[in-house]
């Protein structure tokens, strides 16, 4: 962006919202009538007069529409200026609301136009999946009953399947358990014999599906064969554990030709996998592989097998990559690289064969398929992964392992030992935002809800968490729909779990809560501090044993070291 609120972009505002935008916004007339005069009476002066450019904004650089058009990074920076009401200036005349609302109605049109037809139109960047998207994937191209391994990044786990997004309710009182903190939380069928990858590592912004971060180099890939390996030749991989045994795995029928079977199966089971229709040259060598091993000996199943933990290993399945980038400028999705953004999205995961086979038929594209087919992932169990990726991720909810209170000042803070109150806390957040999710309920009431979902122990942690007697459960966690009287503790913001991991070990740290909420619910993180600069001294000085902690804050930024 060429500007930011940092970087105002003066009396630009002053002089676009004088001007009366019309669908014929775009034509040369209304620049030469209108906005350049506009912009030579009111803006020149701070935006290139006698080469004085505020905001790196140069307006006699603008001959025409298209001048305007060329530059999104400027109108975008319009239209976030007057969306958020920080220009005009307070001190200058302010516009009606219904101005600024038609003003940004057409800039945004405008924008939409410009980058539409932008030979710069940004690209997806090819990326491997992440470890969490290829469990998924494994398991659902299997049909698999129990999960490929383990997944400590999954925080919410929960118990008894509470989680039906088809009934659009969510029920008035769960059972649920936290995985980072509990052990006992890690303990669910899944395959033996098959180590767990690494976890990948977070982003700048807490997110795990950053390209430059999931390459894959010929070591990675060679463990990927390795992993896929494990995962065949697991003793839990069996016919009552895998779901297409019979239509993959299992020896065809005496009077069946093997050939035609192998070359049948695969390509069913490889269009699946690389999430369209398999290539006859790519089919040809896969299902060559396969009669190979049979005419050496081996038994049906297991060169299948082999042909399965190959395609495992395949780029074609481990990245997740659109054909429309190799050309130049934006290029339109085709169907079936619309039902891999779909299903990774909502379901991290592989397209099932309903979305292939509309992509098959080119209906996916359609408005009304396409609306219904979001409507259908949305009520599918599947949309649990979406929720147990995203809202932990988005909030950074990870900081809170790394949580650890006073033990002395907060004792209450810790029980059984080893576990902490944290346990409880982490939970809160996301089953919020389950619940707006599965009853569709407004975006705003995940900043300020009247209800939310605590434990016995939790609920009393609001109040008088000394005072809590009873027993502080570590594996299955009864929660209930409360409702909230206090609007302080309604949404992600104020909760327990985020004021806990934006402190530290002794007090509240009111400038690391306020990055936060600048990069996690307006994605607008600060720069880093200067290292040069002292932070608030924890030992309290006697002159400011009376002051509140907003108080020694302001007395911290009088020091000429701030």
């Amino acid at each position: 962006m060429i500007c930011t609120p940092q970087q105002p972009i003066g009396f630009l505002a002053v002089a676009v919202l004088a001007v009366a935008i019309s669908p014929a916004f775009a034509g040369s007339d209304v620049f030469t009538n209108t906005l350049r005069p506009a912009f030579q009476e009111h803006c020149v002066q701070c935006h290139g007069k006698d080469g004085k450019v505020k905001g790196k904004v140069n307006l006699i650089e603008l001959k025409n529409t298209a001048d305007l058009a060329g530059n999104p990074d400027l109108l975008e920076a319009i239209i976030g200026v007057l969306e958020f009401e920080e220009m005009p200036p307070e001190d200058e005349p302010q516009p009606p609301q219904e101005t600024r609302a038609q003003l940004v109605t057409h800039l945004r049109e405008l924008l939409h136009k410009t980058v539409s037809v932008s030979k710069n139109y940004p690209r997806t960047p090819i990326r491997r999946m992440n470890r969490f998207q290829y469990n998924n994937a494994v398991q659902d191209l299997f049909e698999l009953t129990p999960i490929v391994f383990t997944l400590p990044e999954r925080m919410l786990r929960e118990h008894g399947s509470y989680f039906q997004p088809a009934s659009r309710v969510m029920p008035a009182e769960l059972k649920a358990g936290s995985r980072p903190l509990g052990k006992s939380q890690l303990i669910e069928k899944r395959l033996g014999g098959v180590a767990a990858f690494p976890q990948d590592l977070r982003a700048e912004h807490g997110f795990d599906n950053r390209g430059d971060h999931l390459t894959l180099s010929p070591l990675l890939l060679e463990a990927f064969l390795t992993l896929s390996r494990s995962i065949v030749e697991s003793p839990d991989f069996v016919e009552k554990n895998c779901g297409i045994w019979k239509a993959f795995f299992a020896e065809p029928g005496e009077n069946e030709n093997k050939s035609d079977v192998v070359r049948e199966r695969l390509h069913t089971f490889l269009t699946r996998a690389f999430r369209r229709p398999v290539e006859d040259k790519l089919l040809d060598r896969y299902a060559t592989h396969v009669t190979g091993l049979l005419d050496s000996g081996q038994s049906f199943t297991g060169s299948m097998k082999a042909a399965a933990s190959a395609a495992l290993a395949s780029p074609r399945f481990l990245y997740l990559y659109d054909r429309a980038g190799e050309a130049e400028g934006a290029q339109p999705l085709d169907d079936f690289e619309l039902a891999s953004r779909l299903s990774f999205f909502l379901w991290g995961s592989i397209p099932d064969e309903e979305l292939l086979s509309l992509a098959g038929r080119h209906q996916l594209r359609e408005a009304e398929v396409l609306a219904a087919q979001v409507d259908r992932m949305l009520d599918d169990r599947k949309l649990k992964r979406f929720c147990d990726s995203f809202p932990s991720q988005w909030l950074q909810l990870e900081r809170i392992i790394s949580s650890a209170p006073n033990r002395d000042r907060f004792p209450d803070f810790y029980f059984h030992s080893q576990y902490r109150s944290s346990m409880h806390m982490m939970l809160e957040p996301l089953l919020l935002f389950e619940t707006i999710v599965i009853e569709d309920r407004p975006i705003l009431e995940l900043i300020d809800s009247n209800f939310s979902y605590r434990s016995e122990y939790l609920e009393s942690w609001y109040q008088e968490p000394e005072a809590f007697a009873g027993k502080k459960p570590t594996t299955v966690v009864p929660f209930r729909r409360v409702a909230l009287t206090d609007r302080r503790e309604g949404g992600v913001i104020t909760n327990a779990a985020v004021m806990t991991m934006t402190s530290n070990p002794n007090r509240t740290q009111p400038i690391t809560r306020g990055a936060w909420i600048a990069g996690v619910i307006f994605n607008d993180p600060p720069e880093p501090p200067p290292a040069d600069v002292p932070p608030l001294a924890e030992e309290v000085a006697e002159e400011e044993k009376n002051l509140t902690l907003r108080e020694r804050f302001v007395a911290h930024r009088k020091d000429p070291d701030c």
